[in-house]
């Protein structure tokens, strides 16, 4: 763990440790002046790519989320995404130009694990602690029981972003007390660029833009995005999103995540809603995706992919359960069951790889 005080005072716990080296490495970078950064998409929907972006940019996104979060000098960031990729790095730039304290532990989905004697200087800080999560790692801590309960309720606000919050971590995410946001963005926005909140009486199903944000659709129904943090250009996505009012949007699908299979063009999130539900009933609350595999009738087959270490029922159960919600067309014709999921440097599952190294080889004939 690093402790680092906004004055300049330095606790750390692992002085080898090559990933807090690189975290001090990036400190010295922008405390000499460094005018541009390059950082690496994720890959968790593409080829992973460098992005460059100025420090001016970096600094009109961390100013953004402060004014979004009211996060003052004082205040405490808890940063346990990695600092090579854009979430991770934003937590720190935050923290160094709003005079935030800041603490950091090496990327894992358990993060307040091995750390229990340190949380005092969040607990003590009541109020006055901004936290970023991935689902896995909220989904976690709120699995170890309540014992982490006191320090996620020291918060100001949480954010959540990387993936989808399944139907069951937000039902979990109803015990914490301080507000829980899911956020949408990506590297090219320099994180989120829309939030909706999770938790309590102001739960929302739509996400808001924050200030400055433009936002529009393309012919194909995905989302533009404008903003100071990208250079006032154009990012074009492969969301298809519903735009609600001016400044709200719900997310439908990827572009990408629609299959064709034996001429039906199927919406993967859709089957992943319904799956949660289904899987829900047979008190499931892990991972799983839809994907389309390749099918010698059908050009594509819908199936599902399981994060768990034996089956959870018979097929003809899981079918019947489907079949009650969705059309014959959009039954999943398998499920696969792994043990473990193949993530993204991010934590992201990596579904191509998953398939890739579990699926395609317990499939006959491709």
């Amino acid at each position: 763990m690093i402790f680092l005080e906004k004055d300049g005072t330095l606790i750390n716990t692992a002085p080898d440790n090559i990933y807090y080296d690189k975290v001090l490495k990036f400190k010295d970078a922008w405390d000499s002046g460094q005018q541009n950064f390059t950082i690496h998409t994720s890959g968790s929907t593409g080829i992973p790519k460098p992005v460059t972006f100025t420090r001016l940019q970096l600094i009109e996104s961390a100013y953004l989320t402060a004014k979004t979060f009211n996060l003052k000098e004082g205040d405490t960031a808890f940063c346990c995404l990695s600092v090579d990729y854009i979430a991770g790095l934003m937590m720190l730039v935050r923290a160094f130009e709003i005079g935030m304290d800041l603490m950091i532990v090496e990327p894992g989905s358990s993060p307040f694990s091995g750390i229990e004697k340190h949380l005092y200087l969040l607990n003590s800080n009541r109020g006055k602690n901004f936290f970023a999560f991935v689902p896995l790692q909220i989904q976690t801590i709120l699995a170890e029981s309540d014992r982490f309960l006191e320090t996620l309720n020291s918060a100001k606000n949480i954010i959540i972003g990387g993936a989808g919050v399944s139907e069951a971590v937000q039902t979990e995410i109803q015990k914490i007390q301080k507000p829980v946001y899911a956020t949408y963005g990506m590297t090219e926005t320099l994180t989120h660029i829309a939030i909706k909140r999770l938790n309590g009486t102001h739960r929302e199903d739509a996400f808001s833009v924050l200030e400055g944000i433009e936002i529009a659709q393309d012919e194909r129904g995905c989302l533009k995005i404008k903003a100071n943090s990208t250079d006032n250009t154009w990012i074009v996505t492969n969301d298809i999103i519903e735009i609600t009012d001016e400044n709200k949007f719900k997310l439908i699908g990827r572009f990408d995540n629609v299959i064709n299979s034996g001429g039906v063009k199927i919406q993967l999130e859709k089957i992943e809603k319904i799956g949660e539900a289904v899987l829900s009933n047979l008190d499931f609350s892990g991972r799983f995706f839809a994907y389309g595999v390749p099918d010698n009738k059908l050009g594509q087959k819908l199936i599902l992919v399981v994060e768990s270490k034996k089956p959870l029922s018979n097929g003809n159960e899981l079918g019947l359960s489907f079949s009650e919600k969705l059309s014959k067309f959009e039954i999943p014709k398998e499920v696969f069951f792994v043990e473990k999921m193949i993530e993204t440097p991010t934590g992201k599952i990596d579904k191509i790889k998953t398939v890739n190294a579990y699926v395609l080889s317990q499939i006959p004939n491709l």
